[in-house]
């Protein structure tokens, strides 16, 4: 009894030794883990490549249209207004030599027919005056070895008398010019702006009776900047003028006009800088067959687009991509980044025009890249191995479908 007692006692501290024993076995005999070297990969960026493209530049610019000759007119003899033209008021049109204002004529006729009865008067006494040189000089012809003298021959009279015809011929000429001027003439074809005439009113020499506008051309007054000339041309003849399409709304639609760009005024603007540049529009208010749909009119404000002069090969990149300091990040064929300094021809609020610094076929960096090196190691989404292996995991996708 005391030997089972002693045996039942002591087996389970046996087990648990035993249990012991094999659990520090088995604690011994696993195998350390394996150490992985981990692997950094480079940088991963988006590199697209970039092309130079055929670019043709516009400037923009805006202005309000004017007419190329307006004039004041003013009356150059004095008189009191007998007619006026029906078209001769504010908004009508007239066409060149058209009688717009008529003064009282008598005077100036009376004084006319006055010069018209001196100059016959004139030429009656230098035909006397011939008649009696040709007597005189037969007279001394009689006498023999005796030269005439020029009085004797009463040359000095002729020469006063043809004077006379002179001086008559004169003030006809300008009597004439007189009456001729009662009537104001219209220089151009037009439209009247102005008339400070009317009916029965008497008028000094000198006094404005209107304001014509010329509806022959019309003009646009449009500030550039120094960079805008360098994409049109101001100094060729008419044949390379640059075209350019003006545009406004009027009565609610948009409309556009051609003109053509002509000139410059050749200064800059000391208060902005600008130098303003001249457009012609031809026939603006459509009075002869023009092109047009809807009339320009003066004071309308408009847009301006002008077309380049020359078409330039350019690369072509968002303005984004242009770092502050005038340089493009570009991944070459080692997959390293690359600083490239770039000329700028132009720019514009989305793109960047880029003359020199990049070639045909460069990667320009299109992603952010934090504080970017010379030889910085990069890798391109094409050799990224996380999408390498979801490409691989579509693929048994694929094929075991």
């Amino acid at each position: 009894m005391k030997l089972s007692s002693l045996i039942r006692s002591a087996l389970p501290i046996l087990l648990l030794g035993l249990a012991l024993i094999a659990a520090g076995i088995m604690i011994l005999s696993k195998k350390p883990p394996e150490k992985k070297v981990v692997e950094e990969l480079a940088f991963l960026v988006d590199a697209q490549p970039v092309y130079t493209e055929h670019v043709e530049f516009t400037v923009t610019s805006q202005g309000n249209v004017q007419p190329k000759h307006k004039t004041s007119i003013a009356t150059q003899v004095s008189g009191r207004v007998v007619e006026i033209a029906d078209n001769f008021v504010v908004g009508g049109f007239f066409n060149k030599g058209d009688v717009l204002l008529t003064l009282e004529q008598d005077d100036y006729q009376t004084d006319l027919s006055l010069a018209e009865a001196e100059l016959a008067q004139a030429e009656a006494a230098l035909q006397e005056e011939i008649a009696r040189g040709k007597v005189a000089a037969e007279e001394w012809r009689s006498v023999n070895g005796v030269v005439p003298p020029e009085l004797g021959l009463r040359k000095p009279q002729l020469a006063k008398e043809q004077a006379n015809v002179k001086a008559a011929k004169a003030k006809l000429a300008r009597a004439q010019r007189n009456l001729d001027r009662t009537q104001v003439i219209a220089p151009y074809d037009g439209i009247v702006i102005e008339r400070n005439a009317d009916l029965g009113q008497f008028v000094g020499t000198g006094a404005l009776v209107g304001e014509l506008y010329s509806t022959e051309v019309a003009e646009v007054r449009l500030p550039l900047t120094d960079a805008d000339l360098a994409f049109i041309d101001l100094e060729s003849g008419i044949s390379h003028r640059n075209p350019v399409t003006l545009s406004a709304m009027v009565g609610g639609k948009f409309q556009q006009w051609q003109g053509t760009l002509v000139r410059s005024e050749g200064v800059l603007d000391t208060t902005n800088r600008l130098i303003y540049a001249v457009v012609e529009v031809r026939d603006p208010y459509l009075r002869d067959n023009s092109e047009f749909n809807v009339p320009l009119r003066f004071g309308q404000f408009v847009q301006a687009v002008i077309s380049g002069t020359d078409a330039r090969s350019l690369i072509v990149i968002p303005r984004s991509l242009l770092r502050l300091d005038g340089t493009v990040l570009v991944a070459d064929e080692n997959n390293e980044l690359q600083i490239k300094q770039v000329d700028i021809a132009r720019s514009s609020p989305e793109s960047v025009y880029i003359s020199a610094g990049l070639s045909d076929g460069d990667k320009v960096v299109r992603s952010a890249v934090p504080n970017p090196y010379n030889g910085m190691p990069v890798r391109l989404p094409e050799q990224d191995p996380a999408e390498q292996d979801v490409a691989d995991e579509d693929a048994a996708l694929d094929t075991g479908a």
